[in-house]
């Protein structure tokens, strides 16, 4: 098993330069919604409306789905998906799905949708359960940062 692992990790290191060698500059930009590695959905196929109307993460489905901003975005009902539809700057998470303190500290990082906050209607993710604590002790001075910085974070 061990020496499994070792032979996959050596083939992802003689295949990376490869992919990394054909992206130009300007498709190293980061995406205007975070949408992981695999999964190439927001929020990593979990229901944005559901944070806000149910208070806590589930999972959304393929029946509901939509595009926008160049991500994949899935409901847990047809009713979720309208009213995203009809006003989705109100239920997207803040900063594309990326990290909140991370945006604070001028960097786009992966955002946990497992780890998520709505502050004043809002939704907020963080990367992980350190990150979070930072964050907890002062929200609305990250929030500020992370607003002032969020313009420019992505290099786009």
């Amino acid at each position: 098993m061990k020496r499994r692992h070792v032979l996959m990790a050596a083939l992802a290191l003689m295949a990376a330069p490869v992919v990394m060698g054909t992206v130009t500059p300007a498709e190293a930009k980061k995406a205007d919604i975070y949408q992981g590695y695999f999964w190439k959905a927001a929020l990593n196929g979990y229901d944005t409306v559901a944070y806000h109307t149910v208070g806590k993460p589930v999972e959304g489905s393929s029946k509901f789905q939509t595009d926008w901003k160049g991500a994949k975005w899935f409901f847990a009902s047809k009713e979720n998906l309208d009213k995203f539809k009809s006003m989705p700057d109100k239920y997207a998470p803040q900063y594309g799905g990326y990290c909140a303190y991370g945006v604070s500290q001028g960097a786009a990082v992966k955002g946990d949708p497992l780890l998520w906050k709505v502050v004043d209607g809002k939704l907020y993710v963080n990367i992980n359960k350190d990150v979070v604590k930072i964050w907890n002790k002062d929200i609305p001075g990250y929030i500020q940062q992370a607003n002032s910085k969020w313009p420019t974070v992505l290099g786009n």
